[in-house]
Protein backbone atom coordinates (compact mmCIF):
# COMPACT_ATOMS: atom_id res chain seq x y z
CA UNK A 1 0.00 0.00 0.00
CA UNK A 2 1.24 3.45 -0.93
CA UNK A 3 0.35 6.84 0.54
CA UNK A 4 -1.69 7.90 -2.50
CA UNK A 5 -3.76 4.70 -2.29
CA UNK A 6 -5.19 5.54 1.15
CA UNK A 7 -8.95 6.11 1.19
CA UNK A 8 -11.53 6.50 3.97
CA UNK A 9 -13.66 3.50 4.85
CA UNK A 10 -16.75 3.18 2.63
CA UNK A 11 -19.73 4.98 4.16
CA UNK A 12 -17.65 6.97 6.65
CA UNK A 13 -17.68 10.20 4.60
CA UNK A 14 -21.14 11.74 4.12
CA UNK A 15 -21.79 14.61 1.71
CA UNK A 16 -23.01 17.84 3.32
CA UNK A 17 -26.74 18.52 3.16
CA UNK A 18 -27.12 21.25 0.51
CA UNK A 19 -30.17 23.44 0.77
CA UNK A 20 -32.58 24.39 -1.99
CA UNK A 21 -32.00 21.35 -4.25
CA UNK A 22 -35.54 20.13 -4.97
CA UNK A 23 -38.57 19.23 -2.88
CA UNK A 24 -37.72 15.55 -2.35
CA UNK A 25 -34.51 16.31 -0.42
CA UNK A 26 -36.25 17.67 2.66
CA UNK A 27 -34.61 21.08 2.42
CA UNK A 28 -35.86 22.30 -0.93
CA UNK A 29 -38.19 25.14 -1.95
CA UNK A 30 -37.83 27.51 1.02
CA UNK A 31 -34.57 25.84 2.13
CA UNK A 32 -35.60 25.62 5.78
CA UNK A 33 -36.36 29.34 6.06
CA UNK A 34 -40.16 29.14 6.10
CA UNK A 35 -42.30 31.58 4.10
CA UNK A 36 -41.49 35.28 3.63
CA UNK A 37 -40.42 37.58 6.43
CA UNK A 38 -37.13 39.20 7.39
CA UNK A 39 -35.36 35.94 8.20
CA UNK A 40 -36.26 34.40 4.82
CA UNK A 41 -34.52 37.17 2.86
CA UNK A 42 -30.90 37.16 1.73
CA UNK A 43 -28.86 38.91 4.38
CA UNK A 44 -31.93 39.03 6.58
CA UNK A 45 -32.16 38.70 10.31
CA UNK A 46 -31.37 41.01 13.20
CA UNK A 47 -28.20 41.60 15.19
CA UNK A 48 -27.60 39.67 18.43
CA UNK A 49 -29.45 41.25 21.34
CA UNK A 50 -32.01 43.06 19.16
CA UNK A 51 -35.52 42.78 20.59
CA UNK A 52 -37.62 44.21 17.77
CA UNK A 53 -37.28 47.83 18.85
CA UNK A 54 -38.06 47.12 22.50
CA UNK A 55 -35.38 48.43 24.88
CA UNK A 56 -32.88 45.54 24.93
CA UNK A 57 -31.99 43.72 28.12
CA UNK A 58 -28.38 44.94 28.19
CA UNK A 59 -29.67 48.53 28.21
CA UNK A 60 -32.41 47.87 30.79
CA UNK A 61 -30.06 46.41 33.38
CA UNK A 62 -28.38 48.83 35.82
CA UNK A 63 -24.71 49.52 35.28
CA UNK A 64 -22.64 48.91 38.40
CA UNK A 65 -19.04 48.93 39.45
CA UNK A 66 -16.07 51.21 38.98
CA UNK A 67 -13.94 51.66 35.88
CA UNK A 68 -10.60 53.40 36.27
CA UNK A 69 -10.19 54.23 32.56
CA UNK A 70 -10.97 57.93 32.94
CA UNK A 71 -8.79 58.39 36.01
CA UNK A 72 -5.83 56.17 35.07
CA UNK A 73 -2.43 57.86 34.70
CA UNK A 74 -1.46 58.20 31.04
CA UNK A 75 2.28 58.25 30.39
CA UNK A 76 3.91 59.37 27.16
CA UNK A 77 6.27 56.56 26.16
CA UNK A 78 9.76 57.25 24.78
CA UNK A 79 12.16 54.51 23.69
CA UNK A 80 15.75 54.63 24.87
CA UNK A 81 17.10 54.36 21.31
CA UNK A 82 15.60 57.75 20.41
CA UNK A 83 17.62 59.46 23.19
CA UNK A 84 20.81 59.01 21.13
CA UNK A 85 19.98 62.27 19.32
CA UNK A 86 21.15 64.28 22.37
CA UNK A 87 24.79 65.16 23.09
CA UNK A 88 26.86 63.61 25.88
CA UNK A 89 26.22 65.06 29.34
CA UNK A 90 22.78 66.46 28.46
CA UNK A 91 20.07 66.52 31.11
CA UNK A 92 17.05 65.04 29.34
CA UNK A 93 13.75 66.14 30.91
CA UNK A 94 10.11 66.52 29.82
CA UNK A 95 10.61 70.04 28.38
CA UNK A 96 13.56 68.91 26.26
CA UNK A 97 11.67 65.85 24.99
CA UNK A 98 8.70 68.02 24.04
CA UNK A 99 10.80 70.68 22.28
CA UNK A 100 12.77 68.03 20.36
CA UNK A 101 9.51 66.39 19.18
CA UNK A 102 10.07 62.99 20.84
CA UNK A 103 7.08 63.50 23.16
CA UNK A 104 4.30 65.39 21.40
CA UNK A 105 1.75 65.52 24.22
CA UNK A 106 2.69 65.06 27.88
CA UNK A 107 -0.33 64.41 30.11
CA UNK A 108 0.78 62.73 33.36
CA UNK A 109 4.50 62.40 32.66
CA UNK A 110 7.00 60.50 30.54
CA UNK A 111 7.85 56.79 30.77
CA UNK A 112 11.22 55.70 29.39
CA UNK A 113 11.13 52.24 27.76
CA UNK A 114 14.19 50.02 27.31
CA UNK A 115 13.73 49.37 23.59
CA UNK A 116 16.98 49.75 21.63
CA UNK A 117 20.52 50.72 22.67
CA UNK A 118 21.92 53.90 24.26
CA UNK A 119 25.43 55.06 23.32
CA UNK A 120 25.45 58.51 25.01
CA UNK A 121 26.12 59.41 28.66
CA UNK A 122 22.90 61.19 29.68
CA UNK A 123 21.09 62.25 32.82
CA UNK A 124 17.47 61.30 32.22
CA UNK A 125 14.65 62.77 34.31
CA UNK A 126 11.24 61.14 33.90
CA UNK A 127 8.21 59.95 35.85
CA UNK A 128 8.79 56.25 35.17
CA UNK A 129 11.54 53.93 33.92
CA UNK A 130 11.39 50.27 32.96
CA UNK A 131 14.00 47.98 34.52
CA UNK A 132 15.79 47.44 31.22
CA UNK A 133 15.86 51.21 30.55
CA UNK A 134 17.45 51.85 33.95
CA UNK A 135 20.08 49.16 33.36
CA UNK A 136 20.95 50.46 29.87
CA UNK A 137 21.19 54.13 30.93
CA UNK A 138 23.48 53.27 33.85
CA UNK A 139 25.55 50.91 31.68
CA UNK A 140 26.19 53.79 29.25
CA UNK A 141 27.46 55.89 32.19
CA UNK A 142 24.34 58.00 32.62
CA UNK A 143 22.05 58.73 35.55
CA UNK A 144 18.36 57.96 36.16
CA UNK A 145 16.29 60.49 38.10
CA UNK A 146 12.63 59.82 38.90
CA UNK A 147 10.71 63.09 38.91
Amino acid sequence: MKLFELQPAPGSKKLPNRKGRGIGTGNGKTAGKGHKGQNARAGGGVRPGFEGGQMPLYMRLPKRGFNNYEFATKYTEVNISSLNMFDDGTVVNEELLKSSGLAKKIIDGVAILGNGELTKKLTVQAAKFTKTATVKIEAAGGKVEVV
